[in-house]
């Protein structure tokens, strides 16, 4: 059986007006977006602490392959050079 219960948050009204544009974009309601977001994140969280284990081989490809990573190409250098939309005055403007 599948119970259904109730979370209530106080947020800044710059916050929930976010979140309500967020939602309506994706045509879903605040509650359906807030849900499987917070859903989402917290999965992602229970996954990057998982516990991998490798043999001594693999640990050591694994670990070559951290220690060095390819150069980045050109549209990930064209990327990192952007502005974050979140950075710019003009989307911080209509979220206050």
């Amino acid at each position: 059986m599948d119970t259904k219960s109730s979370i209530n948050l106080r947020i800044e009204a710059g916050t929930r007006a976010l979140i309500d544009e967020a939602a309506s974009a994706l045509g879903k309601t605040r509650t359906d977006f807030m849900v499987e977001s917070a859903r989402e994140k917290a999965i992602d969280v229970r996954l990057d602490q998982r516990l991998f284990v490798l043999d001594d081989d693999r640990f050591d490809a694994f670990a070559a392959a951290l220690e060095n990573p390819p150069a980045p190409g050109p549209k990930l250098t064209a990327l990192l050079r952007r502005v974050p939309a979140w950075r710019t005055r003009v989307f911080s403007d209509q979220v206050a």
